[in-house]
């Protein structure tokens, strides 16, 4: 599949469609029967309590997790799983829970390596650096560049990550995400573990990101207030099964979500 074809997907139609998808690990259903539809532009939300099922789920749509039975439809195409190197060359990138970074590289190099899908040059020609090995790492340094500009990280552009604060370490982890400039981004808790302000930035930066680039942002989040505020959808899971889906004004007003996961009614 080509980017081109998932680029040639009207805004507001659906780019994906979860079909029933269960995911077990022996005997431990991590996802039951689960579907629900993703729309291009969209800043759509997976919540629900601990052990929900939630990373589970982006793990099957970006291909980390077989699912046990079940379809994902991306861009118009039926699959029973995604693979990982499908899923990123056909525009899906992906941050992590726990943050997986390269501690002892920069800021800059970090970001780099989200553009290893987009270099041509092979391995040879890259040793030997010269001509169009230099021209083209002229170009992704361009497009770093930006996404540094965007994120606000010219000040740490060179500092090896493993000495940044939390709350940095995770913006760089979305810059690498951006910097492959991806049709779809999931997300999953990028804003665990940070201050109020550092959440602020972090939703300006999604809400940006899904704005100016027209990105589509799927993302788990536990803060209740940042998912009301930036979801255009929610779906909800409660021990691997979907207990409801609809728009921020609609979730607060389920009384299955109440009951098992907001706790109180408006």
């Amino acid at each position: 599949m080509s980017l081109a074809k998932i680029q040639s997907i009207p805004y507001g139609k659906e780019v994906i469609k979860i079909k029933n998808i269960s995911l077990a690990f022996g005997g431990v259903k991590a996802l039951t029967d689960v579907s629900f539809e993703v729309k291009k532009g969209e800043v759509f939300a997976i919540i629900g309590p601990n052990g929900a099922g939630k990373s589970s789920m982006l793990n099957v749509i970006n291909g980390f997790y077989k699912p046990t039975s079940g379809q994902i439809n991306f861009a118009g195409e039926d699959r029973k799983e995604m693979i990982p190197e499908f899923a990123a060359k056909s525009g899906i990138a992906r941050t992590f829970q726990n943050i997986a970074l390269f501690k002892g590289m920069s800021t800059l190099d970090n970001l780099m390596t989200g553009r290893l899908l987009k270099q041509k040059q092979n391995f040879l020609m890259q040793a030997l650096y010269f001509g169009p090995v230099q021209k083209e790492e002229a170009y992704h340094r361009d497009k770093v560049e930006r996404v540094i500009d965007f994120l606000d990280l010219q000040a740490i552009r060179r500092t090896p990550v493993g000495s940044l604060p939390y709350g940095l370490q995770k913006r760089v982890e979305l810059g690498r995400a951006l910097a492959m400039e991806p049709e779809i981004l999931l997300l999953d808790e990028p804003m665990a573990g940070m201050n109020v302000e550092e959440k602020q930035d972090m939703s300006r930066f999604v809400l940006t990101a899904n704005d100016e680039f027209k990105t589509t942002i799927v993302l788990i989040e536990h803060d209740m207030s940042v998912v009301m505020d930036i979801s255009d959808r929610i779906v909800v899971l409660d021990y691997g099964k979907k207990i409801g889906e609809g728009k921020p004004s609609e979730i607060l007003k389920n009384k299955a979500v109440i009951d098992a996961y907001l706790g109180v009614a408006d």
